[in-house]
């Protein structure tokens, strides 16, 4: 594949390009002037940075320059569709291959877009001409559905593109079929230059450690389900979208279609407006779905999987992660779905509810995608394991309870810290639950008028006394259901007790008078 450096410098585009657009294509295509004819090349940019309109003009080029074909390959049908109306606005005609495509005309056409499955199917079954395909692109590259295909064009020049360049599947990792990658434009710069969306990050401490990891990496379906439908965690996503995205236009994304159906109730329940959309619906359902969300101002959209590529909704405000993940690929395909920018929209809102930003660092941080590409085994062997993450989490408040305990200077209680010094003093470790009792009470108190205040502000404690009693169980090395439940109901009681003998005494210790008569 040969075009000169003027080419490069002087073609006249079929759309207007971004100047990081533009330096991209040229890189692409040096190295198509310097490579051997079956070379595999991978190229990264973040979700909204415009791989599409990259590889649409380079297949324009491609075409002006060269008696060859271009394929161009998918892994769903939507976005076999979105590409080839892309490839159309770049004045490239191109058809696309389905399950019901006639091919007699392919003769009049130079570029094809197709399904991995229909195509290798196609292939398999001697269905297809390749003898004249110069170029294969394969969009989301991470996706190892593709190299089933690979053996089929042994000479022609492969462009991988993806977000994030790592295998979908750790046991086949991109280097095995990319020979080198190219790193794009970072997330952090295409928000200093207003090409996508600021996040705003709210992240809310969940225990995981019940869940179980599966043969694919990443956490089962039904131990997600069994952990984010209990009503705990419902209550937690509703507060988190309350205070965080009430009104606004919010995406939700779920790792199993009970967890999802559940928070679709939930949120109708609560007189929201509300739709649940996962891979079982109909393509005339989830048309109408998404047309309903798009022009819903308000809308939240509950939804499994089916969302996280092929999907472009910029009026997207918020995006909730319900789910935990241990695939990086997802954590930033579900994420990017909300940093489109729109004239109005400079900022969208991301709520973690499952320690992805623990376990990944923030969304747009710096990361070195050469390394991952080349050692992803080193990258996920390091990743935390959720007893490390949740070991290191610090329980804060939400702002409305908060606000609630305002007479109160710190309200934190460091359950680590408190055993270190009880064992060190040879105390028994019970004493940790009393001086955080004593605690407890002292803040219900220095923000009460009187015993029944203090039990109302008491029943605020729900999430800070199970991170407590969590903490607790983590020194002792005791954690069975029985006995941490056990532990919440007796801290319950005790402090309960604790807040109605003494809060006349308590109430003048704190503020040197007797608490005012009714």
């Amino acid at each position: 594949m040969r075009l000169s450096k003027t080419e490069i410098e002087d073609r006249n585009t079929g759309k207007d390009l971004y100047s990081y657009q533009k330096e991209a294509i040229s890189e692409i295509f040096k190295r198509f002037e310097e490579a051997k004819e079956d070379y595999h090349l991978l190229y990264q940019l973040p979700t909204g940075g415009g791989k599409t309109v990259i590889f649409s003009e380079i297949v324009r080029q491609y075409l002006k320059h060269h008696q060859k074909k271009v394929l161009v390959l998918t892994h769903r049908i939507e976005l076999c569709k979105q590409t080839s109306k892309m490839l159309s606005e770049f004045d490239v005609v191109n058809k696309i291959i389905d399950s019901k495509a006639n091919l007699d005309d392919h003769q009049i056409y130079s570029c094809y877009v197709a399904m991995v499955e229909t195509l290798n199917n196609r292939l398999n079954d001697n269905k297809f001409d390749i003898s004249d395909i110069g170029l294969v692109i394969i969009d989301e590259a991470h996706y190892n559905s593709f190299t089933k295909i690979f053996k089929f064009f042994s000479k022609a020049f492969f462009l991988g593109v993806t977000a994030t360049p790592l295998s979908s599947n750790i046991q086949l990792p991109m280097t095995d079929n990319y020979e080198e990658l190219i790193v794009g434009e970072t997330i952090e710069t295409l928000i200093k230059n207003k090409f996508l969306a600021k996040p705003v990050t709210y992240s809310y401490n969940v225990g995981l450690t019940s869940l179980v990891v599966g043969a694919n990496g990443d956490y089962t379906v039904k131990s997600s389900d069994d952990l984010y439908t209990s009503g705990n965690m419902l209550n937690k996503l509703v507060e988190a979208y309350e205070e965080r995205s009430k009104n606004k236009k919010t995406l939700i994304f779920n790792n199993g279609i009970s967890t999802s159906i559940n928070v679709y109730h939930t949120f109708k329940a609560a007189g929201y407006p509300v739709a649940h959309l996962d891979n079982t619906a109909s393509k005339k359902e989830r048309e109408q779905i998404l047309k309903w969300f798009k022009h819903t101002p308000n809308a939240i959209l509950t939804s499994v999987s089916i969302l996280t590529t092929g999907f472009d909704e910029p009026t997207v405000d918020t995006v909730i992660l319900n789910r935990a993940t241990r695939s990086l690929t997802l954590y930033y395909q579900m994420i990017g779905r909300g940093s489109r920018i729109l004239k109005d929209k400079t900022t969208f809102n991301i709520i973690d509810l499952g320690n992805n930003f623990h376990r990944f660092g923030m969304w747009g941080s710096n990361l070195n995608w050469q390394k991952i590409f080349k050692s992803p085994n080193y990258y996920i062997d390091n990743l935390l394991n959720d007893e490390e993450l949740e070991s290191n989490f610090r329980y804060e408040m939400p702002e409305e309870v908060r606000k609630k305990f305002a007479n109160s200077f710190d309200v934190f209680f460091n359950i680590k810290e408190s055993y270190v010094q009880t064992v060190q003093q040879g105390k028994s470790s019970k004493e940790v639950l009393k001086n955080s009792i004593d605690q407890h009470s002292k803040i219900c108190v220095e923000n009460s008028e009187d015993v029944y205040d203090a039990l109302a502000l008491m029943n605020l404690l729900g999430d800070d006394i199970e991170y407590r009693i969590d903490q607790y169980i983590r020194c002792i090395c005791k954690s069975t259901n029985s006995f941490i439940e056990w532990l919440n109901d007796d801290y319950r009681k005790k402090l309960r007790a604790n807040l109605y003998n003494n809060f006349d005494s308590l109430y003048e210790e704190i503020h040197g008078k007797p608490p005012p008569e009714d």
